[in-house]
């Protein structure tokens, strides 16, 4: 995962690419059978320990989600944890700390 989150006049913007297959359950492979679903269900983003940001995705979101968002109250070194739950139950987390611009 990747996360790039910076701070500018007391507001943080973030953005985040998340490597994800995303498969809706509705193509086909080469001998014609259904790949299974596969996609992020939820992704959420905490800073000191509050949520800042929270997203339920679906089947209709494409290959590698890109996310951006921004909220304030944060600091420049303050760290920003992300982290996803999938179809499969699957998950993932990152973390990146908050560079001032």
């Amino acid at each position: 995962m990747k996360i790039k989150a910076s701070i500018q006049n007391n507001v943080t913007s973030v953005k985040m690419l998340i490597p994800h297959p995303m498969e809706t359950g509705r193509r086909k492979d080469q001998s014609g059978a259904l790949v299974p679903a596969h996609f992020i269900t939820e992704v959420t983003a905490s800073c000191g320990g509050d949520t800042v940001f929270r997203a339920e995705l679906g089947p209709g979101v494409s290959k590698d989600p890109y996310l951006s968002f921004q909220f304030d109250g944060a600091k420049a070194g303050d760290m920003l944890s992300v982290s996803w739950v999938d179809s499969k139950g699957e998950s993932g987390k990152g973390e990146a700390a908050i560079a001032a611009m």
